[in-house]
């Protein structure tokens, strides 16, 4: 019996690897600020159940696509090489019709409960992700990441129009933050990995340009993402509490992309990296926070 539930648990746990689980909570935890942000009378509750539920469906089959896609490179590198299907421990027919089920069930839900944008966009982002950025630009150049990055950054407009039904600067501006964002945080993992990166053959920066060049690019990015952070309170988006809050989390995201950038090595790369979740959970949790605190439901 303790076998029979320790090979269920395992292949469970495989299941839900295959959903990148973090990955997934992240882009919610955006698309929910986006909802929120987009609205000054509160979320209706239907939206931000069939809403949220939609878009990650979408985002865990996107994720199943991309263990799909990369088996063989996964098999080469250490950081990967144990995940499900480059393992064989769920095989590759297996993770397809998963994905396809979590896929048309969130596009169909979203279409369904909430509204055609929404399901389009999400169904865009799905495509911008499986299939552009991980078939095609991760293999053909090291910018990669900075070209793929707009799928990635998708979910806080997915969150608005969800609410609303239209595409508004306010939630492209939201967007702009992780698309500045997903360069530094991914450049940094790519300094930490970079022989894994070198042995699977893909063109990540540090192996075409050199981790140098690489560095400076983290720094530049970091430095424009702390201008783009501060663009909500310009505007007039958000208040003193979101600023007060984002000023030192920059400040220090600035530090770590400094230390990097003089030196650093590949222990300090995993760390701007780790930070840089950090750092995207908090100004966005600020972002909440501001729009429900500091200036309330209503104002």
């Amino acid at each position: 019996m303790a076998m029979i539930y320790k090979d269920f648990f395992s292949g469970w746990r495989d299941w839900l690897t295959l959903c990148k689980p973090r990955v997934v909570m992240l882009m919610l935890l955006t698309a929910l600020v986006g909802m929120c942000l987009a609205s000054a009378q509160g979320v209706p509750l239907a939206v931000l159940v069939y809403g949220n539920l939609g878009i990650g469906l979408v985002a865990s089959g996107a994720a199943v696509f991309n263990h799909i896609a990369d088996q063989y490179i996964d098999r080469l590198m250490q950081r990967t090489r144990h995940r499900p299907v480059a393992t064989g421990r769920i095989s590759v027919r297996q993770s397809l019709l998963f994905a396809l089920v979590l896929s048309v069930s969130g596009v169909m839900l979203l279409w369904w409960r909430i509204n055609s944008l929404t399901a389009i966009l999400t169904f865009l982002s799905l495509i911008g992700y499986a299939v552009c950025y991980t078939l095609w630009l991760k293999h053909a150049t090291p910018q990669n990441i900075v070209i793929g990055g707009i799928a990635g950054a998708a979910p806080p407009l997915l969150g608005w129009t969800a609410v609303t039904g239209h595409i508004q600067p306010e939630a492209l501006l939201l967007v702009l933050i992780i698309f500045v964002w997903t360069p530094p945080h991914f450049w940094a993992l790519a300094i930490h990995r970079e022989k894994d990166y070198a042995n699977a053959g893909i063109p990540m920066l540090p192996n075409t340009h050199g981790a140098d060049f690489t560095r400076l690019n983290i720094l530049l990015y970091t430095i424009l993402l702390s201008a783009v952070t501060l663009l909500p309170y310009a505007v007039g988006m958000s208040g003193l509490l979101y600023l007060a809050g984002s000023i030192p989390m920059s400040i220090l995201f600035l530090v770590h992309a400094c230390r990097l950038f003089a030196g650093g090595d590949n222990r300090q790369a995993l760390k701007t990296f780790h930070y840089s979740i950090i750092w995207l959970g908090i100004i966005f949790l600020l972002l909440l926070f501001d729009h429900y605190i500091a200036w309330g439901v209503g104002s």
